[in-house]
């Protein structure tokens, strides 16, 4: 039976699942694959290089450098988070993401981003490490209206939670019958309606199909929180989500409001570690 791992986005609240996985990690506690979404698959590319502790650091030690992320980068580049400097500079030069362990694990590694001109989830295996892989990475993490449409394989690309936030369907169809699901948002959320929908409609009035999908996101996302309920109560799928609401935004610049989150995980997987040894030795 083939054992997956299922990581929702998030932005910054993506650092509670960084906490899981670099617990994981400790204790050599693998699956079968991994997709991620958005924050999910940039943090969730670590767990399959190996290299615990990298999704902290980087963002700790970058928190308030302008290249990185913050209003500055949007004005200069056309994207919050810096393409050149956060997707290639850093992997390549400033903290190296290992892609020897990467292209070698036995892990399957998936992502999720959106198609803008058709609003559909674009599905893409990754096992070749480098500057492309960290391309795919960025458009599934690009955030609607303050990021560039990412141009890959004759598509424009943005984040894959518009399309598909938690992608616990697409693993199963691929024959992951046991899954752990890791989100970000407590028991109880439901997604409401996007706020910003008339400030979306006018940054993407080029793609009506990405609006409509934009549109639609909390039914979409409220949907599959019901699937994954299903799912957990017919034992399919074991489910790790923080306690209460995760106390940061979707940008920080604050190290110490980054370690907080990141130690909420570290908490929960502690909590968790012998009900996910347990759910994965039975199947």
């Amino acid at each position: 039976m083939k054992k997956g791992l299922v990581l929702e986005g998030g932005a910054m609240r993506g650092l509670f699942t960084a906490g899981i996985l670099d617990v994981l990690m400790d204790k050599g506690i693998m699956f079968d694959g991994v997709v991620g979404v958005s924050a999910g698959a940039a943090f969730g590319i670590n767990y399959v290089s190996q290299q615990k502790g990298r999704t902290l650091r980087y963002n700790q030690r970058f928190a308030k450098d302008w290249r990185y992320c913050g209003f500055r980068s949007w004005l200069k580049t056309g994207d919050l988070f810096g393409a050149q400097f956060a997707y290639h500079d850093i992997p390549n030069i400033y903290d190296p993401f290992d892609n020897e362990t990467f292209e070698s694990s036995t892990m399957d590694y998936h992502l999720v981003c959106t198609d803008v001109k058709t609003g559909e989830a674009v599905y893409k295996p990754l096992k070749k490490g480098g500057d492309v892989c960290y391309d795919w990475v960025r458009a599934s993490a690009s955030m609607p209206m303050v990021s560039r449409p990412v141009p890959l394989e004759g598509k424009l690309l943005l984040d894959g939670g518009v399309a598909d936030s938690i992608p616990l369907a697409y693993f199963e169809r691929l024959g992951y019958e046991c899954n752990v699901v890791i989100l970000t948002q407590p028991s109880g959320y439901v997604k409401k309606h996007n706020g910003l929908m008339p400030l979306l409609r006018l940054s993407l009035r080029q793609y009506p199909e990405m609006v409509k999908a934009l549109d639609q996101r909390h039914i979409m996302y409220n949907a599959q929180l019901d699937f994954v309920k299903k799912r957990e109560e017919e034992g399919k799928v074991l489910v790790i989500r923080p306690k209460e609401k995760l106390k940061i935004g979707h940008v920080s610049h604050d190290p110490e409001e980054m370690q907080a989150v990141y130690d909420c995980g570290i908490e929960a997987a502690h909590e968790y570690l012998e009900a996910i040894k347990r759910f994965l030795s039975e199947r």
